[in-house]
């Protein structure tokens, strides 16, 4: 057995956790890039606690998922303030921007020489400069992972760019900072969360201590992500959710996804539907095509017994089969409102084009068995 576990230096969770953003800053620099999204009051918590300690600090806002343009307009802006950090506040979009911008600040040169797909995939000459991750939503871990998801408009397509500096020096995650998400924000991010936790666990890179996270993980979101939906101001449930993503990033940053993920990012570049909708919808029928077949062609396989496993930690059903968990995915789907991805404009005729991205897709490669042209199209089929 082996295997590597690999995450941010510092991880602090709790609610209050944001107070300790400005001492943290100041271990690490001078003058702070604070990225976040579209809505910049979302970072005065940062900056009030970087005016405490003194750190000079500019702000970056990025306006919905970040693009490999959005990304060299950071890094032109943090150094021309000579931002010797950088500090990612918001959903996973200002985090993945943020980590980008950081790295980037440190390896001049042209972007597409780490861009994995359209560009060179070639490995950083030198660390990322400090980066601090603060997320203000539940679902995509990214404030533990080594790698940002940026979309190029002119490919159609999202790509990731990936390195172990790009692991953060601090990540805070304080679940006060989800208490005013709204309700659909929450689904769709709670959604994600648990795609991320389910598709590590049952990967070909499962290991021990991915699938301890990731079992703890999927029972809080299994309790707590439709309370959430219904009231936010359920603390334990906002608790739980911003837990649940920790670990989902734990999972995935040390384990492999499968072909949700797999199936998401290339869909993410074609299609404007955001991320965890996505994967809210493809969840139930990958469960469904993989376990098919794995019955099929792999009956003695480990992740069959995952699946079961999965099973009765959703369904609470220790006599329930592996299928019965994607009638409980789809169930929990609708009564979060989550529209089918038919709603969002994907027809049957981008399918080719979809199947020949995802089967290249980094993601698909941890999925438990290979699937095949004709069983991707009928997860896509189950999904619109």
């Amino acid at each position: 057995m082996q295997f590597e576990f690999a995450t941010a230096t510092r991880i602090l969770f709790g609610e209050g956790t944001i107070e300790e953003a400005g001492k943290g800053a100041a271990k690490l620099g001078k003058r702070a890039l604070i990225v976040t999204g579209s809505a910049p009051e979302r970072s005065k918590p940062v900056t009030e606690v970087l005016n405490e300690r003194g750190v000079e600090h500019c702000l970056f806002c990025v306006e919905g998922e970040p693009t490999v343009s959005v990304i060299e307009e950071g890094r032109c802006y943090a150094s021309q303030e000579r931002c010797d950090l950088v500090i990612g506040i918001g959903g996973g979009s200002a985090l993945d921007a943020g980590k980008a911008i950081a790295i980037l600040v440190a390896n001049p040169g042209d972007i597409y020489e780490y861009l994995e797909v359209i560009g060179r995939s070639q490995p950083f000459k030198n660390p990322s400069i400090p980066f601090i991750a603060i997320p203000t939503t539940a679902g995509t871990g990214t404030e533990v992972t080594r790698n940002a998801v940026l979309g190029s408009k002119e490919h159609r397509v999202k790509i990731s760019m990936r390195s172990p500096s790009m692991l953060p020096q601090l990540a805070i995650i304080d679940p006060q900072l989800t208490y005013n998400l709204p309700a659909q924000i929450t689904a769709f991010s709670g959604m994600d969360a648990l795609s991320q936790l389910i598709e590590p666990f049952v990967s070909i890179k499962a290991n021990p201590l991915t699938d301890a996270v990731c079992r703890e993980g999927i029972k809080r979101v299994t309790r707590s992500l439709e309370r959430a939906y219904l009231n936010g101001t359920d603390i334990s449930a906002r608790i739980d959710m911003s837990l649940a993503s920790l670990m989902g990033g734990l999972a995935l940053a040390n384990a492999k996804l499968g072909a949700v993920h797999g199936f998401a990012g290339p869909m993410g570049g074609m299609f404007d539907v955001p991320h965890g909708a996505i994967c809210a919808r493809l969840l139930g029928p990958v469960i469904s095509a993989n376990v098919k077949a794995l019955q099929e062609r792999q009956p003695e396989s480990e992740a069959l017994k995952r699946y079961s496993e999965l099973t009765v930690i959703l369904t609470g059903n220790t006599d329930a089969k592996p299928i019965d968990s994607v009638d409980w995915i789809d169930r929990l789907t609708e009564r979060l409102n989550i529209p089918r991805l038919g709603e969002w404009g994907i027809v049957e005729n981008e399918f080719g084009d979809i199947v020949n991205k995802a089967a290249v897709a980094s993601s698909m490669g941890g999925n438990p068995i290979k699937l095949t042209n004709d069983e991707m199209r009928q997860i896509l089929k189950m999904a619109i």
